[in-house]
Formats: structure tokens, C-alpha cells, sequence
């Protein structure tokens, strides 16, 4: 790693632990105020990362990227990604009944039946809204639950971001650098009747398995469909979204696995049942889709 990546790897690190110590002691309005301006500045510059979302918007909603309509559109979810940040940093201070209750849920019920029923439940979702919200508000209602995280640079970035999830209930493994039995690990927590909590639309391994979004293919985790046909878990599709100040969290019936085919074949199938579904609910809130990475093959074959 350069000097120079390290350097801002280390300012963004020091920006976070800054975030996680202040915003909380600040008025609600006036700092979501100031990530919105910071949300219109990035936006503004058309950078990488901003041309990069207007480039999957485009595949999701059919606009030309350069459009009015696209511009006005990549604003907004720049400001959806940056209002996340400033929401994550004030979560730990915030009362669990204020998150329960501003959390406007449908579907929750396909999680307490099935852990009602001793059943082993793993949510999958989509980076959209604020899934450590989503996250706290499962925990709130009585499913503290095993979750995977990415691990980022600095080493001390991770280690707080670990340390903020794991302050909201959460379990947290890392992706990578870890002791390597997660899939075992979350197999266990299923197969005992617990809560697994999955991003499920980007393939950050070389196990991905392939699938059509949007008209295009790409690649998305094996690990929960992988987790559904090997241990009976109801695999939960969940849609996560801004509803005004509050949120919206949307749980979708279980994705089936088919009584026949292979392994190889019915994982194959899940993946693309549970693609669908996100397909559907990021057609309905794009604006709260934060995907400013490549996603696609053909994209990142270029």
C-alpha cells in the first residue's frame, strides 16, 4: 500500500471516529443539514463514484445517464448515501423504542413465525437504506442475529465499525482474515433456530454465483442461498428504504428451494429468485440504492 493511500486511509478513519464521537452531541437538523451540503458537493464534482451510480441507475431505471432526470435522480441518492452515514453515527445514542417505532416494517411476521417455530432464518438484502438501522430495529424486536462484514482499510476503521455493530446487538465476522469457518459458523446459528443477516447483491469473493439483473449478468454471494439449501433456513429477501425522517423495511415471503436438481443447480436457482426480488423493490426506491461500485461482468471487464 502507497504512503498516500495510507495517509487517506487514515484521515477517513479519523473522520469516522470523529463522526461516531460528535454528531450525537450536536442537533439532529442542523448536522443532517450539513451531510445533505456535503452529499451536493460530492455530487456536484462528478466523480468516479457519482458517474459510477449514474452508470447502474441507468440499467435500473432505462434513463440516459446524462439526462436531467438521471441527474436529479443520482442527487438524491447521493443524499441517501450520505444521509446513512450521518444516521449511523448518531444510532448508538439513539433509544432502541425510538428506532422499533420509526421503523415502518412490512412482513415482519416472515421472521417471528419462523423463529417462533425453532426454524433458522437468514435475511438477505440489497445495499439500499440504512441496514444497520434495519439491523438495530431487528435486534429491538427480539432477534439478536450473525452478520458478515467487509473488511475495510484502516484496520482501526474496521475495528470500529465492528465495535458499532456489535453495540447494537449484532455478531459480527469479518469477510476476510478471520479463521475462516463463517459459512460453518453461520450454518450453526441457523441450524439452532437463530437470525443470519446477509448483503446478498454484490460478490465480493470468487465464488459468486451468476445471475440476470436488470437485462445484464452478474454475480452475486453463494453464501445465502448456499445457507438455505444446506440447512432448511427460510431465506427472507428484505428491501430497506427512506420514509420521510423514518425508514421503510420490507420482508418478502421465503425464496423457495426446489425439491429437485443438484446442489449446484438448486443454489442456482435461489439466487436468482432472490435477485428477482431485489430487482423489484430497487425499480421502487433507486434513489436509495447505493451502489457506487462496478456490478456487472461486462462492467468489469472494461
Amino acid at each position: 500500500m502507497s504512503d498516500k493511500t495510507s495517509f487517506g486511509d487514515r484521515v477517513v478513519a479519523a473522520g469516522f471516529a470523529a463522526g461516531w464521537k460528535l454528531v450525537p452531541l450536536l442537533p439532529e437538523r442542523p448536522t443532517a443539514a450539513v451531510f445533505r451540503f456535503l452529499a451536493d458537493r460530492v455530487w456536484s464534482r462528478q466523480g468516479k463514484s457519482v458517474r459510477r451510480l449514474e452508470s447502474n441507475l441507468a440499467r435500473v431505471t432505462g434513463l440516459d445517464a446524462g439526462s436531467r432526470e438521471m441527474r436529479e435522480l443520482s442527487k438524491a441518492g447521493m443524499r441517501s448515501y450520505f444521509r446513512y452515514f450521518h444516521e449511523i453515527f448518531r444510532l448508538p445514542s439513539m433509544d432502541v423504542e425510538e428506532i422499533v417505532r420509526r421503523s415502518h416494517t412490512i412482513g415482519a411476521e416472515h421472521v417471528h413465525a419462523n423463529v417462533a417455530a425453532g426454524r433458522g432464518v437468514v435475511l438477505a438484502l440489497p445495499h439500499m437504506g440504512n441496514w444497520d438501522q434495519a439491523g438495530a430495529w431487528l435486534v429491538g424486536v427480539g432477534h439478536p442475529f450473525a452478520t458478515v462484514a467487509e473488511r475495510l482499510k484502516p484496520e482501526s476503521l474496521f475495528r470500529r465499525y465492528v465495535a458499532f455493530r456489535e453495540g447494537l446487538g449484532m455478531e459480527v465476522l469479518p469477510l476476510t482474515g478471520g479463521d475462516g469457518h463463517n459459512f460453518g459458523t453461520l450454518a450453526t446459528r441457523v441450524r439452532k433456530g437463530g437470525v443470519v443477516c446477509l448483503p446478498a447483491e454484490r460478490d465480493l469473493t470468487k465464488g459468486g454465483v451468476e445471475v440476470r439483473f436488470f437485462g445484464a449478468t452478474t454475480k452475486v454471494p453463494a453464501g445465502p442461498p448456499l445457507l438455505a439449501v444446506q440447512t432448511g433456513a427460510a431465506l427472507l429477501p428484505a428491501i430497506l428504504y427512506n420514509v420521510g425522517d423514518d425508514w421503510g423495511i420490507h420482508i418478502h415471503e421465503e425464496v423457495p428451494v426446489p425439491a429437485e436438481g443438484t446442489r449446484q443447480e438448486k443454489v442456482a436457482a435461489v439466487a436468482q429468485g432472490l435477485t428477482d426480488v431485489f430487482e423489484k423493490g430497487i425499480s421502487e426506491h433507486p434513489e436509495d440504492w447505493h451502489m457506487l461500485q462496478r456490478l456487472w461482468l461486462e462492467d468489469l471487464a472494461r
